[in-house]
């Protein structure tokens, strides 16, 4: 079956093309802008903490706030991009996400910073909750999968400037220093954003007569099709293992037998450079192997990567651990560019829909699983946390070797014209 086609006949910004590297750079920048704002306070909290003289838990509010808004967003914003397209969604979402950003270490008092980092977050949805129908719609079928991994590895990077730039500008001057230090990393990201991103070709606007009605039609299409369900699950089960892991890995390495100091324990943060490759390797080997499996086989194999890593983990020498806790990290970051990459392109409509949901359970598995891997952790120790992340990780590896069809999406394979 032939490549299905998009307005006038376009296919898709082919790779090597300036389209095709357009995409690539804007992406990777929008995603280093989002993650990094997103991210920003998790390195400064003890800082904030005793500078507004709050208890640690008030002070780790400034990140749920954020997380909060994104999460309960993504879905409004997907209708939006329906109607008005993917570009001007994004183009606003970025902005105002800078602008409150830049807001943010102004504030006077926690409420107030609670407030803003809510809405901060609320703007930064626009980008996750759109990046990836853009990009099914913009780059050729054949290497969406390499585009997606580029997205992803910017979504790393973003992760980590965020926590690493805001922590030592901290400790030099203050929090409010850190943060709008990385909030002038973003702002630089966005103007990079505004002026690579190529303007779109691939979208069809929505013309609905009752918008409502058919946006809660498309959500209910999607959650009813059974492999959609299968990467939702994927996003929801490894996001949950991966945030379980690293909330409390800190923690082990801080007691006995190794007893590094905090600062030490918290450059763990850098293994997040091995997913900024695998993210991107993951989406090159997919589209290699089209046709032979390429995203269900790398998908596994980045499972089953994060399984050997965590079970290193288990190992009373840092370096053992150290050398786990890349292979885990590679082995999400790959197995999240598969998924995050596929939703859209398995759509049969409202892609930015689909890609919504997928963000609504990633995080909302980084929320629950996170927390219940805690306990597990609190009252059993790291054997009872690597038992529990284990378990998450061959439910998913099930769910997707069961569920997933190897010809699902993609170059020749792919089921027919998607629908917007």
């Amino acid at each position: 079956m032939s490549v299905p086609a998009g307005p006038a006949g376009f296919t898709g910004h082919a790779k090597g093309t300036r389209g095709y590297r357009g995409v690539l750079v804007g992406l990777a920048a929008a995603g280093v802008a989002t993650f990094a704002q997103l991210y920003s306070l998790q390195g400064v909290l003890p800082e904030l903490a005793a500078g507004m003289g709050i208890s640690a838990s008030s002070a780790a509010l400034t990140v749920s706030a954020a997380t909060l808004g994104l999460a309960v967003t993504v879905i409004p914003w997907s209708a939006a991009a329906d109607r008005f397209g993917r570009l001007p969604v994004m183009r606003v979402a970025i902005l105002a996400a800078v602008v409150l950003g830049l807001a943010v270490p102004l504030s006077p008092t926690l409420p107030v910073l609670l407030v803003l980092r809510f809405l901060e977050g609320a703007a930064l949805g626009g980008i996750p909750a759109v990046a990836l129908a853009y990009l099914s719609e913009e780059v050729s079928r054949l290497h969406a999968a390499v585009a997606a991994g580029t997205y992803v590895s910017g979504t790393t990077l973003g992760g980590l400037a965020g926590r690493i730039l805001a922590a030592p500008v901290a400790e030099l001057i203050n929090w409010r220093a850190g943060v709008a230090a990385v909030s002038i990393l973003a702002a630089c990201a966005a103007v990079v954003f505004m002026l690579t991103a190529p303007r779109q070709h691939g979208f069809v606007p929505e013309r609905a007569a009752a918008p409502g009605r058919e946006l809660a039609a498309r959500l209910g299409t999607n959650l009813r099709n059974p492999r959609l369900l299968a990467l939702y699950l994927q996003g929801f089960l490894l996001m949950g293992g991966f945030v379980a892991v690293y909330n409390y890995l800190g923690f082990r390495l801080g007691g006995p037998p190794f007893g590094l100091p905090q600062s030490l324990a918290s450059a763990l943060f850098l293994a997040y450079l091995a997913g900024t490759w695998s993210s991107r390797a993951a989406g090159t080997l997919a589209a290699r192997l089209a046709g032979r499996g390429g995203r269900k086989l790398v998908l596994l194999l980045s499972t089953g990567a994060m399984g050997a890593g965590l079970a290193l983990t288990l190992a009373d020498h840092l370096a053992a651990i150290v050398a786990g806790l890349l292979v885990f990290t590679a082995g999400f970051f790959g197995a999240h560019a598969i998924a995050s990459g596929w939703t859209p392109l398995l759509a049969p409509v409202g892609r930015a829909q689909a890609s919504s949901l997928y963000n609504l359970f990633y995080y909302t598995g980084s929320s629950v699983l996170g927390w219940a891997g805690g306990y597990c952790f609190q009252h059993n120790g790291w054997p009872a946390l690597v038992l529990f992340v284990g378990a998450l990780l061959l439910a998913a590896a099930l769910v997707a070797g069961l569920v997933l069809r190897a010809d699902d999406g993609g170059g020749k394979a792919a089921a027919g014209p998607v629908k917007t």
